[in-house]
């Protein structure tokens, strides 16, 4: 007899001729499957048996152990992190990295607060003046500009503690931080020599006095924030660096706001003339004699 030719009589000839090998890899695998959990069960009990206290007959068994009888593991076993402590640990992770990166790359990112970080520089890699080499450039300078050496003895201190290799992070330089443009337009050379900087830190302080007509606090703030910021406010600007800043050097040099920050001149000493002795004095002729009565 001719076989059929549709397609569905030979999938289903097919499928009863592949019928027992089917059935075999189906066995194989339900043995498998029913021989592994048993396995997987003892491996659970016996794990579970090992972690579990040893249970005795004595007496209070089956109390709950002192707190001081704890072992440290058990004592020091915390519980694990919930989803919103390991959230904050990922983002915390994260934003390190980008911060990192960001630093790398030489890129400043703005604070989660919102405010900018606080301007800082880099410390100086030299030690301070002694006063034995700082002190002598101190008194001649300010004998040229007719200044009170405590004072800039004092703006020394405040500006770069003595350091002349000191630089600001907005790049200002030596013992009196000055800025590259106002050292240019005042002759600095170099403005890490120590002399060169303090005579034109000097003379910086006196063109600023005369300016503001010896109100010292103006001068000092104009030094800090620059003439502009304290010509726009009328007076010391109302910044809390600038007036921190002219408070301490006030402070330092043991002056007060309405003192005169330029030293006068000693003033010749007068000269006297000597008391007059009473011998010195001019005395009146002396009487002529009377003339004898009846005399010619």
């Amino acid at each position: 007899m001719r076989q059929s030719s549709k397609p569905g009589v030979r999938i289903l000839r097919w499928m009863f001729a592949h019928l027992p090998a089917f059935l075999g890899w189906i066995v194989s695998a339900l043995l498998m499957f029913v021989s592994g959990v048993p396995n997987s069960l003892l491996a659970q009990t016996r794990a579970a048996t090992s972690n579990a206290p040893a249970v005795s007959n004595a007496p209070g068994a089956g109390k709950p152990p002192a707190a001081g009888s704890l072992s440290p593991a058990a004592v020091n076993t915390k519980p694990p992190p919930t989803a919103a402590e390991l959230q904050r640990a990922a983002v915390a992770v994260q934003r390190a990295a980008i911060r990192k990166q960001a630093e790398d790359l030489g890129l400043w990112l703005m604070p989660l607060d919102g405010k900018p970080p606080p301007e800082t520089a880099e410390p100086p890699d030299c030690d301070p003046l002694d006063d034995k080499v700082v002190n002598p450039l101190i008194e001649d300078a300010a004998k040229q500009q007719s200044l009170d050496p405590k004072l800039l003895h004092a703006m020394i201190g405040q500006e770069s503690a003595f350091r002349p290799c000191a630089v600001s992070a907005k790049g200002a330089e030596g013992l009196m931080q000055l800025m590259p443009e106002t050292a240019a337009e005042l002759g600095v050379a170099d403005p890490f020599d120590p002399k060169q900087n303090l005579d034109g830190g000097a003379r910086f302080l006196k063109q600023l006095l005369d300016k503001y007509k010896g109100d010292l606090p103006q001068a000092l703030g104009a030094y800090n924030a620059g003439p502009k910021t304290v010509d726009e406010s009328g007076g010391v600007p109302d910044l809390q660096e600038t007036r921190e800043y002219v408070d301490a050097i006030l402070a330092k040099a043991g002056l007060k706001p309405t003192d005169a920050a330029v030293k006068p001149a000693a003033e010749p000493a007068k000269l006297t003339d000597p008391a007059a002795k009473p011998t010195d004095l001019p005395t009146k002729p002396a009487a002529a004699p009377a003339k004898p009565v009846g005399a010619l």
